[in-house]
C-alpha cells in the first residue's frame, strides 16, 4: 500500500485573497519537501510557484519556506507522512505562492528617476 502525504500549500499573490490548496502526493522514504513540490507541479498543477536552483544541496538558499510553521529549506526538509503545511516566508515580500523577495536590500538594483 502506497503511503500518502497531504500538502496544504499557500497560494496567491499581492492584491489577491490568499487561499490554501491541498494535494495528495506519494510518500517515499527520504523524499524532501522540494521533491513533493516538484511532483505537484509536474503532476497536478503546473501553475504552482516556488523557487529553487539546486536539489538537496542546501547551497543556493532559494527554496526557503515555512514548513509546518518553521523556517526551513525545502530541499533538506524531509517529507513526513500525514499532513504538511507549506507557506511563504512571513517576513519577506510575497511575489506569488511560495515565492518571496529574498534578495538582500544591499544587493537590489535600484533605479533612480
Amino acid at each position: 500500500m502506497t503511503q500518502i502525504t497531504k500538502l496544504i500549500i499557500y497560494r496567491g499573490s499581492i492584491g489577491e485573497i490568499p487561499r490554501y490548496d491541498e494535494f495528495e502526493v506519494p510518500h517515499e522514504d527520504g523524499a524532501s519537501v522540494l521533491d513533493a513540490l516538484v511532483w505537484v507541479r509536474e503532476n497536478r498543477d503546473a501553475s504552482l510557484a516556488f523557487r529553487y536552483s539546486c536539489v538537496s544541496a542546501n547551497a543556493c538558499k532559494e527554496c526557503m519556506v515555512l514548513v509546518d510553521g518553521k523556517v526551513n529549506y525545502a530541499c533538506t526538509a524531509r517529507l513526513n507522512t500525514g499532513v504538511v503545511r507549506i507557506e511563504p516566508l512571513a517576513n519577506k515580500t510575497l511575489i506569488r505562492d511560495l515565492v518571496t523577495d529574498i534578495v538582500p536590500p544591499k544587493e537590489r538594483l535600484e533605479t533612480t528617476d
